[in-house]
């Protein structure tokens, strides 16, 4: 009789103990992962909020907005745009940029319709983040950016300055600076006092000395300077006005916008327009402060790991600051922006995630309801005095001394009075506006000359080469006489089809009335070929040191003729012609001039002013076709190079030794204290295979004489009886490619008989290296293991050499 067992899978507890039940040999469930805050963060938080309450009420201060708005945008900026954003470590909150667009705002439509207009820039941001353009904004010139900010800086600056002196600003910057005799007059030595007081604590604050000023310097300048003139204007008791914070029963939230439409349109466009460049080129700020950071770059990687800081996302902190500034606009708080003190004082404090921006921001909140009658105790000339200096900084001499020299100091200059004079569209629309004029400009400004020197007319283009340039370029053109030679320098970037066909015409006409034609790049020793169809130049970006001319293709001498080196005979022009050396020297040293030179100038003066300390001598062969700084990617100063026919190292003593040779490893060893010794030879090696075929006897010259030095090579190779020299995974091609191996190998013995180089071996201060290049496979081989045994293995090119 079978028993009738009920079953309870309907019961939600036993299906869930059910579910949790795991196989017996499967790995434990992952335990639910904890919130969690690095105390870097929190360190971090409080940094940036002890900057951010001071500012952000002064802010508000300066827009002439009630205070607590200020508060309310810093703590929607902090918790969501750090939230949101896609800079982690950005702070946002009410940016001092934003402060003269504000002010008109709410000089023009009233708080209530500001509010109104911020959420509607808030929308617009969404919008544009949703659209990926963010990397638009970054295509508006730095010039531009720094001029608005400039212009901005000037007027908070002047419009806080009547306050710092007890007075009520203006409406405009000129009518501040109308009134400023007049208040000049008038002068208030209560607020005047805590103005200075203000300002001597936010100077001196970082530049106290010592130990002690290292500790000190971590509280913010900005919280002293406040604290400081808040406790003496108490303990004397001035009679000045002070922050005043209503209930939050009373705050005003936003309203619907009432006002033109075009105007509202232009406010809202004006308004997103700088929050959003602002926060845009704050987050690209960001990311270099974090870059340069190593601590960062190492705690990067959270639970799991997961990246806790990257790269910013641009469209996301658009998206993220768009939604900051609807929640902001709708609670009654000022625009939010990326704001650059807040930002770079989280990275140096040593923030790690989004949550020192966002812990920030509650503590914001906190302050706002807790520590109110704190605030009520801050004059409000110190908020001006600070935040006047915060408008002076924002006028930066980097900034003006960058633009200088980029050559848009017009456009900087004319943003910068647009800004101040007119208002921030207008004064952008103004730059953008000239920059677009210095652009067109400097692509219609094209220098030609045309002088004669030697017999050869030569025509120089300086700049963009266009259509408008055209007729000067056929003027210059037709000054080279018929059937004369000429040089046609193309010192530009850019050349449009007109100019082309121009130029090929005459190139045309010219050759065939018996001239001849030579247009040259920019690029040193490169040439541009005849401007054909026919014809394709083949030039790279390194024939600056090859070899090669496009327009008089060489054609190599008879097999055999190589030199001592191993290096083909001189390549000849067709017919036999040839440039002359001189020349071809001078044209070389002139382009290392004009376009080397500025690069290396500043390396060269450091290596003349410290000395020459190299880390290895580099002993190679005289070959033509080694190029060491190319096979090592080396510099100056960084290789000691000895080179000679063969790479040869003679033994010491007074009848074989070679003094030359021998001086050069005593004095890279015993004073260059280099700490290793490569000898390198190379594929097809002339004197290697003059080693080969030489026959004992005959006539003693000075290459034979020099070449004894290498016949223990031959030797080497020719006795057989120990490990053969060889390449890693093939055999030597030929008797001369077993010898130029075998020699290496030899070289290497031979060097090490150098008491210099002995006795640093013996103390283990050197290393020796044997390097094998093949010219043909453009292919370095590393003698590998003990040098007996002879093996040279590949580089590849991805290797890392540095263990």
């Amino acid at each position: 009789m079978s028993a009738c067992v009920p079953t309870r899978a309907t019961d939600p507890s036993d299906s869930h103990h059910k579910r949790r039940i795991q196989p017996a040999h499967s790995p434990p469930p992952t335990p639910p992962r904890r919130f969690r805050i690095a105390g870097a963060d929190v360190s971090a938080s409080i940094a940036v909020f002890l900057i951010a309450l001071p500012l952000s009420l002064g802010i508000a201060l300066a827009t002439g907005a009630p205070l607590q708005a200020g508060l309310v945008a810093a703590a929607v900026g902090g918790i969501v745009a750090g939230r949101l954003g896609g800079c982690p470590l950005q702070v946002s909150g009410p940016a001092a940029g934003l402060t003269v667009v504000t002010a008109d705002l709410i000089h023009r439509y009233g708080w209530r319709t500001t509010c109104a207009i911020t959420v509607l820039a808030g929308v617009v941001q969404l919008g544009l983040g949703c659209l990926r353009v963010a990397r638009t904004a970054l295509a508006v010139s730095p010039a531009i950016v720094h001029g608005m900010l400039a212009g901005i800086g000037v007027t908070i600056a002047v419009a806080q300055l009547h306050i710092v002196l007890g007075g009520t600003p203006q409406s405009s910057v000129l009518d501040n600076l109308r009134a400023l005799p007049a208040q000049l007059a008038h002068l208030q030595p209560a607020a005047v006092s805590v103005s200075a007081l203000t300002l001597t604590l936010l100077l001196l604050w970082p530049r106290i000395p010592g130990r002690a000023g290292r500790l000190l310097r971590r509280i913010p300048a900005a919280l002293v300077a406040v604290a400081g003139a808040t406790t003496a204007a108490s303990l004397a008791g001035l009679a000045v006005p002070k922050v005043d914070l209503p209930s939050w029963s009373s705050h005003a939230l936003a309203g619907l916008p009432e006002g033109p439409v075009l105007g509202l349109v232009a406010a809202v466009l004006t308004t997103t327009l700088v929050c959003s460049v602002q926060s845009l080129l704050g987050a690209v700020a960001v990311d270099k402060l974090a870059a340069g950071r190593p601590d960062l770059l190492a705690a990067s990687t959270g639970p799991g790991g997961r990246p806790r800081v990257g790269r910013s996302e641009l469209d996301r902190e658009l998206l993220g600051q768009g939604a900051a500034n609807i929640v902001s606009g709708s609670l009654g708080g000022l625009p939010v922006a990326g704001v650059a003190v807040r930002s770079s004082a989280n990275v140096q404090a040593g923030a790690v995630s989004r949550n020192s921006t966002m812990l920030h921001g509650v503590l914001v909140v906190i302050a706002a309801l807790l520590m109110v009658p704190v605030l009520e105790f801050i004059p409000l000339a110190s908020l001006a005095a600070l935040v006047m200096a915060v408008g002076i900084q924002m006028v930066s001499l980097h900034h003006i001394r960058t633009v200088t020299r980029h050559r848009e100091v017009l456009v900087y200059a004319v943003t910068t009075l647009g800004v101040v004079v007119f208002g921030v569209l207008e004064g952008v629309s103004l730059g953008i506006a000239v920059a677009v004029g210095v652009a067109l400009h400097r692509l219609t400004r094209t220098r030609i000359t045309h002088c004669e020197r030697e017999g050869v007319h030569h025509v120089h283009v300086r700049g963009q080469l266009t259509f408008l340039a055209v007729p000067r370029l056929s003027r210059a053109l037709h000054l080279v006489p018929q059937g004369a030679d000429a040089v046609v320098e193309l010192d530009g970037s850019f050349m449009d089809h007109a100019a082309y066909e121009s130029l090929q015409d005459w190139q045309k006409t010219h050759t065939a009335q018996g001239g001849s034609v030579e247009l040259t790049g920019r690029r040193p020793g490169t040439r541009i070929a005849e401007l054909s169809d026919s014809d394709h130049c083949r030039c790279r970006p390194w024939t600056a040191w090859r070899n090669h001319q496009c327009e008089r293709p060489y054609t190599a001498q008879p097999a055999g003729q190589t030199g001592a080196s191993g290096a083909p005979g001189a390549a000849q022009a067709p017919g036999g012609s040839r440039e002359s050396s001189g020349s071809e020297l001078a044209r070389g040293i002139s382009a290392f001039q004009r376009n080397t030179a500025p690069i290396v100038r500043g390396e060269l003066a450091r290596l003349a002013r410290e000395g020459q300390q190299p880390d290895q001598l580099f002993l190679t062969c005289a070959d033509s076709r080694l190029v060491t700084s190319m096979i090592t990617s080396s510099g100056p100063g960084d290789l000691f190079v000895v080179r000679n026919v063969g790479n040869l190292v003679p033994l010491p003593g007074e009848e074989s030794g070679d003094d030359s040779v021998a001086a050069a490893i005593e004095y890279a060893v015993d004073v260059l204290k280099v700490r290793s010794i490569t000898v390198c030879g190379h594929s097809g090696c002339g004197a290697m295979q003059a080693l080969l075929t030489s026959e004992p006897g005959g006539s003693r010259t000075p290459l034979q004489r020099w070449l004894r030095h290498g016949r223990p090579s031959l030797e080497r190779m020719a006795d057989g009886s120990g490990p053969s020299a060889r390449l890693a995974g093939r055999a030597p091609a030929d008797a001369l490619e077993q010898l130029c191996l075998t020699n290496v190998v030899q070289q290497l013995e031979q060097l090490s008989a150098h008491d210099s180089v002995a006795r640093a071996l013996q103390k283990g201060e050197l290393e020796l290296h044997g390097m094998y290049f093949h010219v043909g496979e453009a292919q370095a081989y590393l003698l590998t293991g003990a040098a007996g045994d002879g093996l040279f293995d590949h580089v590849e090119a991805a290797a890392d050499l540095s263990a």
